[in-house]
């Protein structure tokens, strides 16, 4: 039977950075929540990734270009684009979307794996 799931709660039942925690699962995906602070790794994914900000302000570092993302906001990265996330300016509360048992960093030899919140 479905239940709803209340971020705020889960997200107070952690404390660690960029250790993702599985919230839901929908069609083969992850619902994940993470906290940010600082700078993440240079990655891709063999998949679409979805960030969804739900508190604070993450930089999102292409070889390229910067994208700044803002509570509320979410950005889509296609698969095989490199990219940083880079919470600078203080912890970032994260939703993720990925596919079930994708590591975060897009190789499983340096991830960390998602968990049940």
């Amino acid at each position: 039977m479905p239940v709803p799931v209340n971020i705020a709660e889960k997200l107070a039942g952690f404390s660690d950075h960029w250790a993702p925690r599985i919230i839901a699962r929908y069609e083969g995906h992850e619902i994940r929540l993470a906290k940010l602070e600082g700078a993440f790794d240079w990655h891709s994914h063999t998949h679409d990734e979805l960030f969804l900000i739900v508190s604070g302000v993450v930089e999102i570092e292409f070889r390229d270009r910067t994208e700044t993302l803002r509570e509320g906001e979410l950005i889509v990265i296609p698969a095989g684009i490199e990219h940083r996330p880079n919470a600078r300016h203080g912890e970032v509360a994260a939703m993720l979307l990925d596919p079930a048992n994708s590591p975060n960093t897009g190789d499983p030899a340096t991830a960390t794996i998602a968990v049940d919140a």
